[in-house]
């Protein structure tokens, strides 16, 4: 058993395919088969069931999988601690929600950039539930999210709370069409789920909705005057955007929006990583003070109920 092998057992795991496990590893397809035959024959059972439609792993081959993620993902640690000390800079894989990403996140680029211009950082824009997944499989460091979450190998760290507004173009809307037409990200979005909640609350239904996956896309529409969206009120007022569109307060209760960095809690956390959290507090501190309450918080493991999947956010 080595890494090579932990690496196939891992992406056929996750492909349900050994070719798919091939193409993701860009090998050979019969390096995969033999690999897998090895460890089983060392192992004394059975990894994988042969099916028609692809490989599924036994009791034992999902016990070795999971063994083989944490195995891949601290040796991935390990290498990037080491590039630390050396002065290499390391690593950092961050995702955000594409709001955060775009109001909250540029000034804290540029401070980290400036202060560690030799770490490898990377910005992954994404709705929250792909976030979350991503940093439980250890493709993400960490990731700004929106909502309560609850998920027994993660920390979450409360950062501060956005105020969710109704916006509509600042022309009004001209039809009653536009007015009972929503505009928004699909359904793993809070914000949706705020938006059709506000929609409802305000009479206007029946309402349909016409689904965007980038933000810009979705401010474009309102403010031609399509439909409305509810989106952070630090997104509205920010240009081209506060001339074209209007802003319309929504009710204490759906009006809140935490946003919380999360991250694993059997995860190492990095001096890049601390590093970077340092720069959103500095960099980040004065514009949410200025637009949202800042909060603190101890960065304990969330309770044991899994995922909060009503307060996912985009």
């Amino acid at each position: 058993m080595d890494l090579a092998g932990l690496r196939v057992v891992k992406a056929v795991a996750d492909t349900g395919s050994v070719s798919r496990a091939a193409e993701a590893l860009n090998c050979v397809q019969s390096n995969v088969t033999a690999r897998i035959k090895r460890l089983e024959e060392d192992l004394g059972v059975d990894l994988f069931l042969r099916l028609s439609r692809g490989m599924e792993p036994t009791p034992a081959g999902r016990v070795l999988s999971g063994y083989a993620d944490r195995v891949l993902r601290l040796v991935a640690q390990a290498r990037d601690a080491v590039a630390e000390a050396a002065g290499r800079g390391g690593r950092l894989a961050v995702g955000s929600m594409e709001s955060t990403a775009a109001v909250r996140l540029p000034p804290v680029l540029a401070r980290f950039h400036r202060d560690h211009p030799d770490v490898d950082l990377t910005i992954t824009p994404g709705p929250t539930e792909t976030l979350l997944a991503d940093v439980l499989a250890g493709r993400l460091d960490g990731a700004f999210v929106g909502g309560e979450v609850a998920h027994p190998d993660l920390i979450a760290r409360r950062i501060f709370d956005e105020e969710l507004v109704l916006a509509e173009p600042a022309a009004g809307l001209t039809t009653e069409s536009a007015r009972r037409t929503l505009i928004a990200f699909g359904r793993a979005c809070a914000y949706r789920g705020r938006a059709e909640m506000a929609m409802r609350e305000a009479g206007r239904v029946p309402f349909r909705v016409m689904e965007f996956g980038a933000l810009d896309a979705i401010l474009g529409c309102v403010g031609a005057g399509m439909g409305v969206t509810v989106i952070p009120r630090a997104v509205v007022e920010r240009n081209p955007w506060r001339d074209l569109l209007a802003a319309r307060p929504l009710p204490d209760a759906l009006a809140r929006m935490p946003t919380q960095f999360v991250r694993r809690a059997d995860a190492i956390e990095t001096a890049s990583l601390r590093a970077f959290m340092e720069a959103f507090s500095q960099a980040a501190g004065p514009a949410i003070a200025a637009n949202g309450a800042m909060q603190g918080a101890t960065g304990s493991p969330t309770s044991r109920t899994g995922l909060n999947g009503s307060s996912a956010a985009c």
